[in-house]
């Protein structure tokens, strides 16, 4: 990470309170942000999914990969400072380096996921309310285009 620093070096720096949104879930920017310091919180709705705190780091990558809105709110969790590329596809476009860094770590954190998954599965496979981790996996390993719309056992007509 500490490349996409000196990669990310000549963007502008924009410094953040506690509590103040970086990404808006449901927003649309179109900018990528990466972590100079501080710590971070991700919520998907009301549900604290991740923290971050290694410098580097980027945040809504996936939104402007995927062309679409942000799929969940990250916002300061202490006074932090990132940088921010506005345009963020130009910015991907701009160096393959960068782009390949991006992905890797978009691969780090699908096979994580995939992992754990996989895990829940072997250890709790037949337990009420995980029998549709076989069906994720399976989408997992196919998913070409087009994207997977996020859902729940509690969305009614879930696409996994």
């Amino acid at each position: 990470m500490s490349d996409m620093l000196a990669r990310t070096a000549h963007l502008p720096e924009v410094d953040f309170a506690p509590g103040d949104p970086v990404v808006t879930e449901g927003g649309a920017s179109g900018e990528i942000w990466i972590l100079v310091s501080g710590v971070l919180t991700v919520r998907k709705g009301a549900e604290l999914v991740n923290s971050i705190s290694h410098p580097g780091a980027v945040v809504g990558e996936i939104s402007v990969l995927l062309g679409t809105d942000h799929g969940a709110t990250v916002e300061a969790a202490e006074a932090s400072r990132l940088r921010v590329a506005r345009d963020g596809r130009a910015f991907l476009g701009e160096d393959p380096d960068l782009l390949r860094s991006v992905a890797v770590g978009l691969a780090e954190r699908l096979n994580f996921v995939t992992t754990y998954l996989a895990d829940l599965k072997h250890q709790y496979g037949d337990a009420p309310g995980l029998s549709m981790v076989s069906e994720v996996l399976s989408r997992l390993a196919a998913q070409q285009q087009p994207s997977a719309r996020p859902g729940s056992a509690r969305d009614p007509d879930p696409e996994y």
